[in-house]
């Protein structure tokens, strides 16, 4: 059988993998890609990011549908099919393969379909899907092969009532009731949108609290909203047993709780993607995650093999995984690579209304004993928001009282994932370029979602004034210096 010679393979398309080829055929490198599946994009475009994201907006249209009172006037209430829902996604999915794919062949880089395994430290044997196996030989190997869902042993996953975020999009009907087991962000997310659809949701936490690492203020205005969309939220809770018969499943919990429902989704845990690789055979041996451990540069413990993306660890963003690619491939293809992550990777979680945050919470600075103070901007004062009907939601602006200093910038409701780079790009400016004052002395365009950091700034510096102006003075003594009197105003 010929061997098949390139400079660099990389296993996996998602965006770890689609970023170390990329940067490695501009570096002038002959690149194989394989991928298992039938199309490019990996978990992010096919099972997790694009099509949890198309069907969450999907599910907003149609539950900002139901409550307009003029569309319901015209057209009464309205009825889709889970499939009808998924299936809205799909045009997405076919651009963003039919884009990806063309950047591959723009770039040269062979796209080798089948399954990969390790045959020795520098050899790859490539299984398709009807037997055919082919052989292929490089210098250097990445490993982008990302992270699926962990499942226990003891839960049926074939029963078709037992899904996780992998196979969630395949069930064949919109359930009345959903038990959703693990409150991280896939949980929230999907939590989020059953609520939206009117399903009856029991969110089963293993921790005291919603996503701890958000700002405590933020996770309790998603929990919050949750009630008001019929999600239950149960903390402190973990699994006995799962049973199910025809036509539902019951989940058991040690502290003596039953639940029953049409659907479970088990969303605790992720493990990376590697047992079909025999990693042995290239002398590396997984972590108890099945991770792959890296070095600064991403290179494991065999020199000459990276591993980028979700098959690392975290933080286990497809945008972090990207860059992370990237920087693999120009450490491969140019002998260095001088930048690495920002230490500040700002969180998007795309519930409704969506969270995005960047920098430190207020428990945070608490404990590190910083001195801080808090500008908030709600979003029932900005004019975009109300244009929109938007109106849920809020800016905090976090920071430091002395140096005005952002120290963290944390946002609730719509177009967070979006409003937080302005943030992130002010917190990013060298020296006193990072100061809150930058929001009160520059124009914003006008009605705008942006225009919530000017408010949040004004609040926040109008709080150190009214201090400092008399802090024996009480609220209803300070006119427009007092922090209480308005923060949905410029002078507030």
């Amino acid at each position: 059988m010929a061997i098949k010679e390139y400079d660099s393979i990389v296993i996996g398309s998602g965006p770890a993998g689609e970023g170390a080829s990329m940067k490695l055929a501009k570096c002038g490198q002959n690149v194989a890609m394989i991928e298992h599946y039938r199309d490019v994009g990996g978990g992010c475009t096919h099972w997790g990011t694009i099509p949890s994201k198309s069907l969450r907006h999907s599910v907003q249209m149609v539950s900002r549908f139901r409550q307009d009172p003029i569309f319901r006037r015209i057209a009464g209430h309205v009825d889709v099919t889970w499939q009808e829902l998924v299936k809205s996604a799909q045009s997405v999915i076919d651009d963003q393969v039919s884009m990806r794919e063309s950047f591959y062949f723009r770039n040269r880089v062979d796209l080798l379909r089948g399954s990969a395994s390790f045959l020795d430290e520098n050899t790859i044997s490539v299984l398709s899907k009807n037997g055919r196996e082919e052989i292929c030989k490089a210098k250097n190997i990445v490993i982008a092969t990302g992270s699926i869902p962990y499942r226990p042993d003891d839960i049926d996953f074939s029963d078709p009532r037992i899904c996780d975020s992998d196979t969630i999009l395949d069930i064949d009907f919109v359930p009345r009731s959903i038990i959703i087991y693990g409150a991280g962000v896939i949980g929230c997310e999907y939590a989020s949108i059953f609520g939206n659809l009117g399903v009856k949701v029991d969110l089963v936490n293993t921790r005291d609290r919603l996503l701890s690492f958000l700002d405590g203020e933020i996770a309790d205005a998603l929990g919050y909203h949750f009630r008001e969309i019929g999600v239950t939220v149960r903390n402190n809770e973990t699994y006995e047993s799962v049973e199910t018969d025809d036509d539902s499943m019951v989940l058991h919990l040690q502290s003596g709780k039953r639940f029953k429902a049409d659907v479970m989704l088990w969303a605790n845990g992720r493990s990376g993607a590697t047992d079909k690789l025999d990693l042995e055979k290239a002398g590396l041996t997984p972590n108890s995650r099945k991770q792959i451990e890296v070095d600064e540069y991403y290179r494991s413990s065999v020199p000459h093999i990276y591993a980028v993306g979700d098959v690392v660890g975290a933080p286990g963003l497809a945008s972090a995984g990207y860059d992370q690619g990237r920087f693999a491939g120009t450490h491969i293809g140019e002998g260095h690579c001088d930048t690495r992550l920002i230490s500040d990777i700002p969180t998007g979680i795309y519930t409704d209304p969506e969270i995005s945050s960047i920098g430190l919470t207020e428990a945070e600075l608490t404990e590190q004993k910083v001195p801080y103070e808090v500008g908030r901007s709600l979003f029932r004062s900005i004019a975009r928001a109300q244009i929109t009907g938007q109106t849920t939601g809020m800016l905090k602006i976090l920071f430091n009282t002395q140096t005005l200093e952002i120290l963290g910038i944390h946002c609730f409701g719509y177009q967070s994932s979006e409003i937080i780079h302005i943030g992130q790009a002010i917190m990013r400016q060298p020296g006193d370029g990072n100061r809150v004052t930058y929001f009160t002395e520059n124009t914003f365009n006008y009605p705008t979602m942006a225009e919530a950091y000017r408010v949040a700034a004004l609040n926040g510096l109008n709080r150190i004034q009214w201090q400092e102006h008399d802090r024996d003075q009480s609220s209803s003594d300070t006119g427009s210096c007092d922090p209480g009197s308005s923060d949905e105003s410029e002078s507030g």
